[in-house]
């Protein structure tokens, strides 16, 4: 941890001085502007990298603290950006305070252009103050489902199990099903055969779940549940089990159910029924 910790001051002094070198060349060497503008540039870029840097070095825990440590890291894109070019007309010797004087008008018809760029930048910000979702929740939205990577500041990236990435504009971030809000629910259904002593197994069964559980504790939030008898089917009686899970495990879940209930009842001497087919001859 302290060989972290000096690593970190380390970098953090090198880039402090190379800031302090660009700021130098910036004002004694660079006379020409076209030469002062590109310092100048590179200046405002490795500031916007090092900050970007320091925010990605950080690892909350918290979802709502990712969400607020991305959105910065996109808004400092952007002010890198405004940043880079209301600097860079100054050392051309223009004037930028009467250009942002004069411009409302043009500002105005440009604004109904851009109308969507704002909607996405305005939803944005209220997504944040409103706790929609946040970095690391798994989302629902028009069919894709997937883990939200990152939020900025118009748009939000999705990534789903196959590691596909969807980015959707925050304006189009509407009808969202967010399944990180609660304990979500897994679903598995066994068949036992008709002749099975239905009252001794499911006398059997609540230790046959203390034991799925002990085994993966890790996946499940609580001990799997006996909820009965789900379905009469043709070739058995269908029995349904439940476990409370986190959203991430939904599809992993199932499948320890599906398979430590197929061994239990094995252990107990209950068989999976099939379906089986007599044939007669004349």
């Amino acid at each position: 941890m302290e060989k972290k910790s000096t690593s970190s001051v380390l970098k953090l002094a090198v880039s402090l001085i190379v800031c302090l070198a660009f700021g130098a060349i910036d004002r004694f060497v660079f006379s020409h502007p076209v030469l002062r503008v590109i310092a100048m540039a590179a200046l405002v870029l490795f500031c916007a990298w090092l900050i970007a840097l320091i925010l990605g070095s950080l690892k909350p825990a918290s979802h709502r603290a990712r969400t607020v440590l991305s959105l910065m890291a996109s808004l400092v894109r952007y002010l890198a950006a405004i940043v880079i070019l209301c600097w860079g007309l100054s050392i051309f010797g223009v004037d930028v305070n009467t250009i942002v004087a004069s411009v409302g008008v043009v500002a105005l018809v440009i604004g109904f252009g851009a109308e969507s760029l704002i909607a996405d930048m305005v939803t944005g910000f209220f997504m944040l103050f409103e706790n929609q979702y946040n970095v690391g929740d798994i989302v629902e939205v028009n069919g894709f489902r997937g883990t939200v990577k990152e939020i900025g500041i118009r748009t939000t990236s999705i990534i789903d199990t196959g590691k596909n990435v969807k980015i959707v504009n925050n304006s189009d971030m509407k009808n969202i099903l967010n399944r990180s809000n609660n304990a979500s629910i897994a679903v598995s259904s066994i068949d036992v055969p008709y002749p099975t002593d239905l009252e001794k197994l499911e006398a059997q069964i609540p230790a046959l779940m203390k034991e799925i559980y002990e085994r993966h504790g890790d996946v499940m939030l609580s001990e799997p549940r006996y909820l009965g008898v789900q379905a009469l089917g043709e070739s058995g009686i269908t029995l349904k089990f439940i476990a409370e899970i986190e959203e991430g495990n939904i599809f992993i879940v199932p499948r320890i159910l599906n398979h430590d209930l197929l061994l239990g009842f094995r252990k107990l001497g209950v068989e999976c029924p099939f379906p089986q087919l007599d044939v007669h001859s004349c």
